[in-house]
């Protein structure tokens, strides 16, 4: 048995010591060192948990337990109200160990982690915010002028961001943060948050251009949780769908992974297979992140020569701002 001294102290005290040596600790383990019941462990640890005296990581059955470290407290933050407010809103960073940070502990943690004053940097911040700010309209970013820049040909109608991935300095938006981490971890429940927060300004294109057919880009890696078709499933948009598939190969190649636009072209043109042959008036093509734009334009080229509709407008969660290599790691 550990020879850490366990007498004479009230439960949560011996805990918070045990795992002050140990670093981490699982509960069984714990469970073991005080010879007490899992049950009476569990309520130990849920209560030390709610009080912020400890925090956990992992989930069942592998949840270890460690002891927390002091939160930035907000009123330490010497941040006007309107400030607060819109980091409150906007702010948000996974850490390399997979906590979830959001406002103005997030922005604080951030500018720690990179010795970066708080008060000063949030002003920064704040006006590198209203810089990306001026490009949006009604909620939507219009990416029509970096479409026609790339392509000598364009199918799209029109072209809308509801975010940019990253921003300058800052790294990647709320949305960017939330769409690379409900993909990669295949979270049902971040997948759910992203989809609550969208789901509105989607159907805002809906109405405004009444839309009578949504299609979805089909994914090309490989997942257990497939990001687009679990949006697809719980969007529960009232309209007709239009089948969109792609082909099988023998390797798959992920369009991330394509550095060259021509190759991006390619792929597309050659694996997007546009199944439906119904008329639409007007069509809505949804896709997680466009970084070239090639899947949505040369999927529109193949709704126009199928006759499915001439009025096809592509919607996606985030965009690029230039370039496309930013969006590698969705």
């Amino acid at each position: 048995m550990n020879q850490i001294n366990i007498k004479k102290q009230k439960t949560s005290e011996k805990i918070l010591e045990i795992i002050s040596k140990k670093g981490r600790i699982s509960a069984n383990e714990l469970s073991e060192i005080l010879e007490i019941s899992p049950r009476a462990t569990f309520k130990q640890l849920a209560r030390l948990v709610l009080d912020n005296k400890i925090d956990k990581i992992g989930r069942p059955p592998k949840v270890f337990y460690f002891i927390k470290k002091e939160k930035v407290i907000e009123d330490k933050i010497n941040l006007d109200n309107k400030t607060k407010k819109i980091i409150e809103e906007t702010y948000l960073i996974i850490t390399p160990s997979g906590e979830r940070k959001s406002g103005t502990e997030g922005f604080a943690y951030w500018c720690n982690k990179n010795k970066l004053p708080i008060e000063k940097t949030a002003q920064e911040y704040i006006k590198t915010l209203k810089k990306y700010e001026k490009f949006k309209k009604n909620g939507l970013i219009s990416g029509m002028t970096k479409i026609k820049n790339t392509f000598k040909k364009t199918a799209l109608k029109n072209l809308f961001y509801l975010d940019f991935y990253s921003i300058e300095r800052f790294g990647k938006t709320k949305l960017g943060q939330l769409l690379l981490y409900a993909k990669q971890s295949q979270d049902k429940k971040l997948m759910k948050e992203l989809i609550d927060i969208i789901r509105p300004q989607i159907i805002q294109v809906i109405d405004k251009y009444k839309i009578d057919g949504v299609g979805f880009i089909p994914p090309t890696v490989k997942r257990e949780k497939q990001f687009m078709k679990f949006l697809e499933n719980n969007l529960h948009l009232q309209i007709r769908l239009v089948k969109i598939s792609k082909a099988r190969t023998d390797i798959m190649v992920p369009q991330k992974t394509l550095n060259k636009l021509e190759d991006r072209i390619d792929n597309a043109k050659k694996t997007i297979i546009v199944e439906d042959r119904l008329q639409y008036n007007n069509i809505l093509l949804i896709d997680d992140a466009v970084g070239s734009g090639a899947t949505l334009n040369e999927t529109a080229t193949q709704i126009k020569k199928n006759g499915a509709s001439k009025n096809i407008i592509g919607l996606a969660i985030t965009g690029s701002f230039k370039g496309f290599d930013v969006i590698s790691e969705v």
